[in-house]
């Protein structure tokens, strides 16, 4: 029996959610939601384009998870749903020590060469 489980459905979220990030555009929008809801045409003011332009934009952001929109009388705000970035932060973290190692050869290398006797030709 094959499964189809978590690894499938977890990368496509995961695809979703970095393709959204990959824009600046959207990220600006995610950061003006992180300090609270926003309405299309709070959302689209800051910058030089369109709201159907701004709403093309969510759209990406909607599918990818990162923002819902929900009804408030007449105003439908949108809003940050942070889970999905929790997600790539935590596939992010298994690189964390990759990198920090490579820090720490890099810090190495370059205290030996901070440490090592200059050469005859060499000045300082």
């Amino acid at each position: 029996m094959e499964l189809i489980g978590y690894e499938e459905v977890g990368a496509d979220r995961l695809n979703a959610t970095f393709a959204a990030l990959a824009d600046p555009t959207r990220r600006a929008i995610l950061s003006r939601l992180a300090s609270g809801d926003a309405t299309v045409t709070e959302l689209a003011a800051p910058f030089d384009m369109t709201q159907p332009a701004i709403s093309k934009h969510l759209k990406v952001l909607e599918r990818a998870g990162l923002v819902t929109r929900g009804r408030d009388a007449q105003r439908r705000p949108c809003h940050l749903e942070a889970r999905p970035l929790v997600v790539a932060i935590d596939w992010l973290e298994n690189y964390r020590g990759y990198w920090e190692e490579s820090y720490r050869r890099l810090d190495t290398l370059l205290d030996e060469r901070r440490h090592a006797p200059k050469s005859a030709g060499e000045q300082s």
